[in-house]
Order: C-alpha cells, then structure tokens, then sequence
C-alpha cells in the first residue's frame, strides 16, 4: 500500500509512533503542527493528494476528565475533533480511521458487541462515544474499538515491570477483566482493514486469548520479567478507589467480541504471547 497518501494525527503518541514506524512515507503531525479541535487550522491544512487519515490522538487521562479544566480537554480532543475530522474526510473523499475504546459502555455486558448500545460511566467514555458518533457520519470510516493499550510509552505493563524491579508486590485490580492489546496488533489491524478494503464500520479489537484481570496480567508479567519471589495480592475496583474519589468509574467487563474483525480474514495474536515479546524487548533495551 503507498503510504504517502497517509497522515497520521498524533503522531508522537503510543500508536502513532507505531503507526510512522509502519508507514514511513506517511505525513504524521501532532498537536504542535495541527490543533484538530480547530475548524479554521483543520481546513487550512493542505489535504490534498491525501486518501487515508488515521486518528491516533486522543485525551486518554481517565480520571484527569473528570476534573473541571480536563472535562473541556477531553470534549475538546475525543469529541469535538474527530467530527472535524469527518468533515475534512467527507470533504475530501478520504478514508478516516478512528480509534475507540470499550468505555464507551458501563461494563455490564460481556463480551461486547460493535452494535452494543453506548452507556459510558465517565467524562472519558462520554466524549469517545461522541467521537465516534461523528466519526460514523462519515462516508469511508473504520472506528476500531480497542482496550488497554500497550505500546511504546507511559503504559500499565512498565509500571508493573518498574515495582518489579523495587522488589515491591503490589495489590491490583482482580475484577476488571480483559484483554491487552498491543499497538503492533493496532497497527496490524489497520493495515489489514484498508488493505483487504474490508466493509467500512466499526470493528472490535484487542489481542486474543482468554481474558483476564489486571491482577493475573501483573502475576504473568512478574512470571515473565523472572520476579518470582513477588506476590500479587487481588482488590476490587470499589476498594482500590475508595480513598480516591477523584477517580473516574471505570467498566468491570472489558472483554469485547473479536469475530466480526477475523470474518475480514484477520488472524489474532494471543496477548500472553505478544506480553512475552514485549517483555523480552524491554530487557534487551535495558541491556543495549
């Protein structure tokens, strides 16, 4: 596919670094270049020659959108920009990528569906689930709902792999299940959907595998990163947030349905098996 047709808005991001190191021709450009919550620089960009933008920014600070100046960022960036976004493709006979999340429903439901109903608890969720109603309004659109992105960045699995490290063991979440999903298998999915022209709309899509919570997740990095003489101790979402009552509500059941993606022909990675090989990548890094 030539990628030169491409630009991929936030691009210095987890994803979008991913995204360039995928599609190196590509024109990718973050916040300090475009500022996609304003109309007036979103249409003075030149679009042309351009037949594919891929979304990867977004305001992901959780419990950060619950504060009064994060509310306005959140709407701003999740919900406002990308109907820019699906006024510049619409315009200009571009295909838009957009990249969703599963809190844009309460987690009451499992596995969840691309056609489920939206219920967002938080701000967050709220204003991704009015991106992605813009982003739909769109003729050529792919929105891939996602969960617990890992990447190149601040992400969960080095921050359990650093207490490692400390020696500390940790008392995480045990009832928030899930799945991970790598930016290389975000990555994968999108060269997947425009290449097999696959039909436009929305498409669920972690890593495959058994679902499982943060707590097991933790246990299986520290069996991976060899902190064996480390314990894992479970709590529950209510009693990890009591003592934070600035946090968000987050969904309990973060399991999505994956079989409308692999009825394109896309072929799942297991996340136990991508986590080995981020892990392993990790300590080569360190030891570089």
């Amino acid at each position: 596919m030539d990628d030169s047709n491409i630009v991929i808005i936030g691009s210095k991001g987890q994803l979008g670094k991913a995204l360039q190191a995928k599609y190196p021709n590509a024109r990718g450009v973050d916040a300090d270049e475009l500022d996609i919550t304003d109309l007036a620089q979103m249409n003075a960009f030149d679009w042309s020659g351009v037949s594919v933008i891929l979304n990867a920014a977004a305001y992901t600070n959780v419990d950060g959108a619950e504060t009064p100046e994060g509310r306005v960022a959140a709407w701003a960036v999740n919900g406002a920009a990308p109907g820019n976004l699906a006024n510049i493709a619409l315009s200009n006979d571009i295909t838009l990528v957009h990249i969703s999340t599963e809190y844009v429903f309460d987690g009451t439901k499992t596995p969840h569906v691309e056609d489920e109903p939206f219920s967002p608890l938080g701000v967050y969720g709220q204003a991704k689930a009015a991106g992605d109603i813009a982003v739909s309004l769109a003729p050529k659109h792919y929105i891939l709902r996602t969960s617990w992105v890992i990447g190149d960045g601040n992400n969960f699995v080095r921050t359990m792999l650093g207490l490692g490290k400390k020696g500390i063991s940790p008392t995480v979440v045990g009832d928030q299940i899930g799945r991970l999903t790598f930016t290389s298998e975000l990555v994968r999915a999108i060269d997947h959907l425009l290449t097999a022209q696959a039909a436009y709309g929305t498409y669920n899509l972690s890593n495959g595998g058994e679902s499982a919570s943060w707590a097991d997740i933790t246990r299986e990095i520290f069996k991976l990163g060899g902190f064996t003489e480390l314990t894992v101790t479970d709590t529950s979402t209510e009693e990890y947030f009591a003592s934070k009552p600035e946090a968000a509500p987050r969904p309990l059941q973060s399991t999505m349905d994956l079989s409308k993606i692999e009825a394109t022909g896309f072929t799942l990675t297991d996340w136990q098996t991508e986590l080995k090989a981020y892990i392993e990548n990790e300590s080569q890094g360190e030891q570089a």
